[in-house]
C-alpha cells in the first residue's frame, strides 16, 4: 500500500486554509460581522453553549450586531458572556433583543489585529509545509519500497511542490485580503 495519497494532501492543505479562513473571520475589523461572536459561549441550562444555540445574531447595520435571544430567561447570562467575552463590545438590551454597536478601532487595535492575522497566516504555513513535509517522506517510503519508480517520485515531488506553491499562494492572498479589511486600505 502507497504511503503517498495525492487527494490525502489536498485536503488537509485545503484543511489549513479554511482553518485559517475562520480564524480570520474572527477577528474584528471595523465592519459588523456574525462570526465576532462565534467564539462566545453562554452558561444556560446548567451548561456552556454557543451563543448561536441560544440566540440569532444579524448584522442590520455595517457598524451594529443585533442578539434576538429565543428564552426570556437567558438574556442576562447572554449579556453577560458577551461582556466578558474580551470583544471590547458593550451591550444594549431591550427585551429579548440585544444590540453591540460596533466600536471604531484605534489606529494601534488596528495593527494589533494586523500583525494577529500575519500569525495566523503563518501557522497556516506551518501547516501546509508539513503537510508537503509528509507527502515527501512519503514519496521517498514508497520509492524505497519499489512502489514507485525514481522517475516516477521526481514527477510526483514536483506535483507536490505545486500543490504546495499554490495553497502558500492562497494562504497571502487570504491574509493580505484580511490585512487591507483590519486597516481600512
Amino acid at each position: 500500500m502507497a504511503s503517498y495519497s495525492k487527494a490525502d494532501l489536498e485536503r488537509r492543505m485545503t484543511g489549513a486554509v479554511e482553518s485559517l479562513k475562520h480564524d480570520l473571520g474572527g477577528l474584528r475589523t471595523g465592519r459588523a460581522s456574525t462570526s465576532l461572536l462565534d467564539p462566545v459561549t453562554v452558561e444556560v441550562y446548567g451548561a456552556n453553549m454557543p451563543l448561536n444555540q441560544v440566540a440569532t445574531v444579524t448584522a442590520p447595520e455595517p457598524r451594529m450586531l443585533a442578539v434576538q435571544v429565543w428564552d426570556r430567561s437567558n438574556v442576562q447570562p447572554v449579556e453577560k458572556a458577551i461582556r466578558s467575552a474580551g470583544l471590547g463590545l458593550n451591550p444594549v438590551t431591550d427585551g429579548q433583543n440585544i444590540r453591540l454597536p460596533i466600536p471604531d478601532l484605534t489606529e494601534e487595535r488596528r495593527k494589533e489585529l494586523a500583525k494577529l492575522a500575519s500569525q495566523y497566516a503563518e501557522k497556516a504555513r506551518i501547516a501546509v509545509r508539513n503537510v508537503r513535509r509528509d507527502g515527501m517522506d512519503g514519496l521517498k517510503a514508497d520509492e524505497k519500497k519499489g512502489e514507485i519508480s525514481q522517475d516516477e517520485q521526481k514527477r510526483l515531488e514536483a506535483e507536490v511542490q505545486k500543490l504546495t506553491d499554490k495553497t502558500i499562494a492562497e494562504v497571502d492572498a487570504v491574509a493580505t485580503a484580511k490585512e487591507k479589511e483590519i486597516l481600512g486600505k
